[in-house]
């Protein structure tokens, strides 16, 4: 129960620290970039911390999103949550079908199918001129809102929190869910998974679904806040950029996805604008990169976390639960310590 009480007060320090502290310590747009390009990072975390899936097609559903969103609230005028909410049921749509035949493959090649996919929403967006501008892209896109200005980048930072909030309650919840332990135990083990009987390409799938529509809604989100929508929304490196965001963070850790962001995009907007270095930027990220890779092989928040266990005493035997012993129903599955250590 104390544990509990704890992790709530965490999270609601840290709820209070996004309202209130963010857009105060650096300008609005950039605040809520570090919130949706987590929330991008998150659903990568998603499929390969805790699908062991790597993804390197995953802006073509932050672009979908972003270039959907972008029609619906420029020619039809809607109001940018339901822009947002049109956003993210053509992802769904859109994942399905790609989704469907990525999870046919594994290691390598289905990050080869997912950049493939993602190459041909690109080619196909660039082509789709009238609607998508081709490469002049959809700009002056109106953040509408009935009873509020949202031209003021405050105001659209906290109109949009709500919708950013609701997203990462809901990875935190599908991550320490049932369905997350056997995500994790299909990533350790899909043999016995299957053993067990548990239909892994329906989960392998779903979580699929589930991390295309966090990213769409970020991408939703993100263009409308910056009220234009290009092709770098579905280039392939930004997908990159969102894996080093996860990888610096820590893999399967969740929230290393955000701290992962926060770091890449505050040192792009100081070098770009303290430091004056914009060629630059790309070097330095880069050797950051590298040196967080080979010095905190875990990410930054893994690391962290790894070292915070350790310093833990151990626990009693007597306080552990026993394992059932005997043959056990179909569906139930007793998650390996590995397994559910790792769900964080």
């Amino acid at each position: 129960m104390t544990a509990r009480i704890a992790r709530r007060v965490i999270i609601g320090c840290l709820v209070a620290l996004l309202v209130i502290l963010l857009p105060v310590k650096v300008y609005p747009v950039l605040a809520l970039d570090i919130l949706l390009w987590g929330l991008f990072a998150v659903s990568i975390d998603l499929l390969l911390g805790f699908g062991g899936l790597l993804s390197f097609g995953q802006a073509a559903f932050w672009g979908s999103g972003g270039y959907t969103a972008a029609v619906l609230a420029s020619r039809f005028h809607l109001a940018f949550p339901l822009a947002v909410l049109g956003a993210l049921l053509f992802v769904v749509a859109l994942s399905l079908p790609i989704g469907y035949l990525s999870i046919r493959t594994r290691g390598i090649y289905f990050a080869m199918v997912t950049l493939a996919f993602a190459e041909m929403v690109f080619y196909l967006v660039n082509e789709w001129r009238p609607v998508t501008g081709g490469e002049n892209g959809i700009q002056a896109i109106p953040r509408i809102f009935p009873g509020l200005d949202l031209n003021n980048s405050l105001v659209y930072y906290y109109a949009a929190l709500p919708l950013v909030i609701v997203c990462y309650a809901a990875a935190y919840r599908i991550v320490h869910s049932p369905f997350g332990h056997v995500l994790v135990s299909i990533r350790d083990n899909e043999a016995r998974a299957q053993a067990l009987g548990y239909a892994t390409q329906r989960y392998k799938l779903l979580g699929f679904m589930l991390s295309a529509s966090l990213a769409g809604v970020a991408g939703g989100i993100h263009s409308i806040g910056h009220g234009s929508a290009g092709l770098d929304l579905v280039d392939w490196t930004t997908s990159g950029t969102a894996v080093i965001m996860t990888i610096l963070g820590g893999i399967g850790t969740i929230w290393g996805s955000v701290l992962g962001a926060a770091l890449v995009l505050l040192l792009q907007d100081w070098l770009s604008t303290t430091a004056r270095l914009t060629d630059a930027t790309g070097v330095v990220t880069g050797a950051l990169f590298i040196a967080i890779v080979l010095g905190l092989r875990r990410g930054i928040w893994g690391t962290a976390a790894l070292w915070l266990q350790r310093g833990r005493p151990p626990a009693q035997p007597e306080l552990l639960a026993p394992t059932p012993a005997g043959p056990q129903p179909a569906g139930t599955v007793n998650p390996s310590p590995t397994a559910v250590g790792e769900v964080r």
